[in-house]
């Protein structure tokens, strides 16, 4: 079981219900699944690019990334539907938690001039997304090979019903919010 679990089951569980007031366990909102998607605009002209942003996103989270596609044309970009355009991983289980406790602990103090994150990326139904600069920030990034830098999206999705319950549960679980 990973530490981030283990720190769930023991600490968060009795805190939540204590603060909440649930009575049963499985009251409690849990993270069910984490999304990382990287938009690569580049693979129009570059298929290559594609290529290296797949290899980051697989160093990042130990899992391979399914390439997205354009779903309609867009004539100003030079985009045909069907062109791949990017990367997503969705991280289930042990990978999600080790990827969040490599987050919070790892990745997210490595951002230059960190303060914190806001509590504005909750979408009012339990879910935090996070928008990341670059992919340096991850020590598995190996600054030499980096081609270009590119940003992704963390979506963070739990069982929560409300922002309140969502934001309780990231904190406890070690989410680094600015207060």
């Amino acid at each position: 079981m990973t530490y981030l679990r283990e720190k769930y089951m023991n600490e968060v569980v009795p805190a939540m219900m204590k603060a909440f007031g649930y009575k049963n366990v499985l009251e409690v909102p849990r993270v069910t699944k984490v999304v990382l998607n990287m938009g690569v605009g580049d693979a129009i002209q570059n298929p290559k690019a594609l290529d290296a942003a797949a290899a980051d996103l697989t160093a990042i989270t130990g899992q391979k990334p399914v390439i997205t596609r354009a779903k309609r044309s867009i004539s100003a970009f030079k985009l045909r539907a069907g062109m791949p355009i990017g990367c997503k991983v969705t991280l289930r289980g042990d990978r999600m938690y080790d990827f969040l406790a490599k987050l919070f602990h790892v990745a997210l103090p490595r951002v230059r001039d960190f303060r914190g994150v806001s509590a504005k990326g909750l979408d009012g139904r339990g879910n935090y997304s996070l928008g990341l600069k670059e992919q340096l920030i991850f020590p598995e990034i190996d600054y030499d090979k980096v081609d270009k830098i590119r940003g992704m999206d963390v979506v963070v999705c739990t069982s929560a019903g409300t922002d309140e319950e969502a934001y309780e549960l990231l904190k406890l679980l070690g989410m680094p919010f600015r207060d």
